[in-house]
């Protein structure tokens, strides 16, 4: 087996930029495969042909000889799937190659219902769900009531999982929701026609990514969110419902794990978050807003939900368990650009609980109470934008990265310096 599989996973909350970095490594690659998550959160990209938030379709899109494969471990959110889809062919994008796993579960209407009942019922203890039926959708699959794309296809395999699916969900629509009961038959009719709708997409993808493999191809899996929204490792239960890690990847693509050997975790130069739970180096008031106008690709504002993301400073001590648990053999920096109106910046590089002073991750209980312990280094007080080459920085520019590398124990052999595919410099030093 000669083909090579990168990995592009996100080191902190989501929203690193992984979308980008996948666009610009996938000139290259023959696949870019999604492994896990649906529609619930989203990555913003800017080309040739305009700018573009894809939620469902891999960042591989762009490129006509990508085949963008949504794999066995993703929630397939079809009528999403489907308008992304038109919505680039509407923009003059030629027709992307897109492969769905016939083995991939689908997201159904009443996960998106479950999913807004409850956060609405929770009220203010709410997770910050973006409401896409992301936690429904995972509690069914391991509930094993789960459906398969393949069952879109079996009109009486799909009505008896419907059936069996609602002798409970009805219960709670009537007695914990106090709303009417779910009808399977409306229900059998919408899946039905969503299934013909990507019937020319669906496929054995497993076998699709080792036949590949053994032809000698590039493959780009790309993750969604972040290491510290992982179930296991982040911060729970403020996490997604799938792992959002590069060792989960062999398995929500189909891929052998050996063959990933480069493993690319996406930070910003800052941090930022969306959704609930504890962020210990998130800024408030005037000196949080001028960093949100600025942030991101035309401000921090979730790609999403459209909600303006919580931001604050980059924090080392997250970020470096971040690549720890990802197994990153590098780091793409993202937005460094964005701190070029500081005269100083900070960068936390401990935190301090109870007065203990810690360098490690802690768990969410003990992160809830940690202050952030800064550094302060200078800033460079110039547009950066559109520097192809390290060197060229400024100094102080330069003395962050190093700064940062350092901090985090993994190299940094990319920084992305403004919104564009084409504003990245390749690093070799160090």
């Amino acid at each position: 087996m000669n083909g090579m599989v990168t990995a592009v996973v996100g080191a902190n909350w989501g929203d690193e930029g992984k979308g980008k970095v996948t666009d610009l490594l996938a000139s290259s690659a023959d696949v870019v495969v999604r492994f896990q998550g649906g529609n619930n959160a989203g990555h913003t990209i800017i080309n040739e042909y305009g700018k573009f938030v894809l939620h469902m379709l891999p960042s591989g899109v762009f490129h006509e000889k990508v085949i963008n494969v949504i794999g066995p471990g993703a929630a397939l959110n079809v009528n999403g799937l489907v308008q992304e889809y038109e919505k680039l062919i509407a923009g003059n994008v030629p027709a992307p190659q897109v492969r769905i796993s016939d083995r991939a579960q689908v997201v159904l209407p009443y996960h998106m219902l479950f999913d807004a009942l409850e956060e609405e019922r929770l009220g203010s203890r709410q997770f910050g769900s973006t409401k896409s039926g992301i936690a429904p959708f995972y509690a069914d699959k391991y509930l094993k009531i789960g459906i398969q794309v393949a069952d879109l296809y079996n009109r009486k395999q799909l009505l008896d999982r419907l059936t069996q699916a609602l002798e409970s969900k009805n219960i709670l629509m009537e007695h914990l929701y106090n709303k009417e009961a779910l009808v399977v038959e409306q229900i059998l009719e919408q899946l039905l026609q969503e299934g013909e709708s990507i019937r020319p997409f669906v496929c054995d993808t497993t076998s699709l990514l080792h036949q590949m493999l053994r032809e000698g191809k590039s493959i780009l899996i790309e993750g969604q969110l972040g290491a510290l929204r992982d179930p296991d490792h982040g911060i729970y239960p403020y996490s997604t419902s799938s792992s959002t890690l590069a060792g989960f990847a062999p398995v929500g693509a189909g891929v052998p794990p050996y063959a990933i050997r480069r493993i690319i975790a996406v930070a910003k130069a800052y941090s930022s978050c969306v959704g609930a739970g504890p962020f210990v180096t998130e800024l408030m008031g005037e000196e949080g807003e001028e960093l949100r106008r600025r942030g991101g690709d035309g401000g921090e504002f979730g790609s999403k939900t459209g909600r303006p993301r919580r931001v604050g400073w980059f924090d080392a001590v997250a970020t470096r368990y971040g690549c720890m648990v990802q197994g990153a053999t590098e780091v793409a920096l993202s937005l460094l650009d964005v701190l070029s109106y500081l005269e100083r910046i900070p960068v936390c590089t401990a935190y301090e609980i109870q007065g203990e002073r810690i360098d490690q991750f802690p768990t969410t209980g003990r992160l809830e109470q940690a202050v952030p312990v800064y550094e302060w280094l200078p800033g460079w007080k110039c547009d950066i934008k559109g520097i192809k080459e390290f060197d060229q920085l400024p100094e102080e520019a330069k003395q962050y990265v190093r700064f940062l590398e350092k901090q985090i124990g993994v190299p940094i052999r990319s920084i992305s310096n403004g919104p564009r595919r084409e504003h990245f410099i390749e690093r070799h030093e160090g």
